[in-house]
């Protein structure tokens, strides 16, 4: 059932770009980030946002942890429940054939990753040599239709049948493969956009803080880890990323000031910084004209009446977003 919820709020945020992380310094702000670039609130009545993704005719979907899964009408600036109850859906991606995939995670969710077509879920995979999977969490699509994802279990008291959190991949006939045990707690996940790299933020609360990065071998396992960026052990590290199409990074990291997407090359270099006004989980690029805006899920600034509610925001960047799938032709970063 898709229900109207509200009109999108007129709410901006112009900033100043100050990140106060001493080993996070840019090199390429401006030529990133307009001078003039605003963040937008488009919606604010979530439980706990995550795991946007575009769809083919622009609709942003992204999850509610809660429990459903809402879609953004760019067109309109109308925010609509897309499917629930989820199955406690986190990250989302649409594949080639135009399906949702979703990690449903634990909490009373399905621990699986999903197939949504017509809105109708069926699973693509549940669990590794008989094993469930703890919590998979976010996911990343390689050209050759391989469905890369991670699972961690940061929440939830089922019984674990894993004694690992590790990097799986599923092929397109449902087959399960451990990708890499060399992780603590894996997160976001992205395949380069030569399908040949695979980045993975290891982001353990009490430990690794890390961006690291895999070669894919000929197996599909990953293989050779590098850490790109080493978070420390007093900053949140990482959650979700994605890629532009010169395979730049845009990952959500940090709290209080250091909240923001943090924009990093492939090899590592520190490009640019987007602040957000709170905790961010996830963002991904638009598609067709919206190509270079980039939609962030994050916990909003204290409203009136006090609340801080997770919300879905945007900006216009000087960036267009890589997707593995055929999307219209974007427009051109003014």
């Amino acid at each position: 059932m898709r229900t109207p919820l509200s009109l999108s709020l007129a709410v901006h945020f112009a900033f100043a770009v100050a990140v106060t992380a001493a080993d996070f310094k840019p090199t390429a702000q401006d030529k990133i980030v307009p001078a003039d670039a605003k963040l937008e609130m488009v919606w604010a009545a979530g439980e706990f946002t995550e795991g946007p993704t575009a769809a083919a005719n622009g609709d942003i979907y992204f999850t509610d942890i809660g429990n459903r899964i809402m879609r953004f009408v760019p067109s309109n600036n109308t925010t609509l429940i897309f499917r629930e109850p989820s199955g406690k859906a986190n990250g989302l991606e649409f594949d080639a054939k135009g399906r949702l995939i979703a990690c449903e995670g634990a909490s009373g969710g399905g621990r699986r990753i999903t197939i949504i077509e017509r809105n109708v879920a069926r699973t693509l995979a549940d669990r590794w040599e008989g094993k469930r999977f703890n919590s998979p969490n976010d996911l990343a699509l390689a050209p050759n239709g391989l469905v890369y994802f991670t699972d961690p279990r940061y929440a939830g008291d089922e019984p674990r049948e894993l004694d690992f959190e590790g990097v799986f991949f599923v092929r397109p006939n449902g087959v399960v493969g451990l990708a890499t045990k060399e992780v603590q707690k894996p997160n976001g996940i992205l395949v380069s956009t030569d399908g040949k790299t695979v980045f993975v933020a290891d982001n353990n609360p009490k430990g690794n803080r890390h961006l690291v990065k895999f070669t894919v071998g000929a197996d599909a396992a990953l293989v050779g880890k590098e850490v790109v960026h080493d978070f420390g052990t007093d900053r949140r590290g990482i959650d979700g990323m994605t890629l532009d199409n010169k395979g730049n990074i845009f990952a959500t990291a940090g709290t209080g000031k250091e909240a923001g997407i943090y924009v990093f090359s492939s090899a590592g270099k520190h490009l640019a910084f987007v602040p957000t006004p709170g905790s961010p989980t996830n963002c991904a690029f638009g598609v067709g004209n919206d190509a270079c805006v980039l939609y962030i899920t994050a916990q909003a600034a204290p409203q009136a009446d006090g609340r801080k509610p997770w919300a879905l925001f945007r900006i216009r960047l000087n960036a267009v977003g890589h997707s593995v799938w055929s999307a219209p032709t974007p427009a051109k970063p003014e």
